[in-house]
């Protein structure tokens, strides 16, 4: 019975998976109270170990729901941080297009392309942007080259 008061007082001042990890410390720690009510009636606890930790069905549902707040928090903060180095991305490409328009002409045009050489592809481009670009006339003859005879 001192034994089970030991391991019920150890337990309560231990987290579950503290127990589980650390049950050398633990079974160190039970021997060391049980030494103390038992010394004195001249009995020496020798060894203690805890081979098995029964998790009530309860606890180990509430422990997988929390496994799982964690998860999705840490995948919350890594999409955050994500989000945050993209956004530090397009400020930095906004600030070297705003110094260079080439720069922003040839990327748009590359867009574009990219946009286009999917087979079946459409893609409407703004009158201001055809003009902007110069592209009136390149894609007229790209539409020509491309239209079957």
């Amino acid at each position: 019975m001192s034994a089970q008061t030991a391991l019920r007082e150890s337990i309560g001042r231990h987290e579950l998976a503290q127990m589980i990890t650390e049950r050398e410390t633990l079974g160190r720690e039970l021997q060391r109270i049980l030494d103390e009510k038992t010394n004195p009636w001249g009995i020496t606890v020798q060894s203690v170990e805890i081979r098995d930790v029964k998790i009530p069905q309860g606890l180990e549902d509430a422990m997988s729901r929390q496994a799982q707040a964690q998860r999705e928090r840490q995948a919350r903060i890594i999409l955050g941080q994500a989000e945050q180095e993209i956004s530090n991305s397009f400020v930095e490409a906004a600030a070297a297009y705003s110094e260079n328009p080439v720069a922003l002409h040839l990327r748009a045009m590359n867009m574009l392309y990219e946009a286009v050489k999917e087979k079946g592809a459409m893609v409407i481009v703004p009158s201001s942007a055809v003009e902007t670009m110069g592209l009136g006339g390149t894609l007229a003859t790209a539409s020509l080259a491309g239209a079957k005879p």
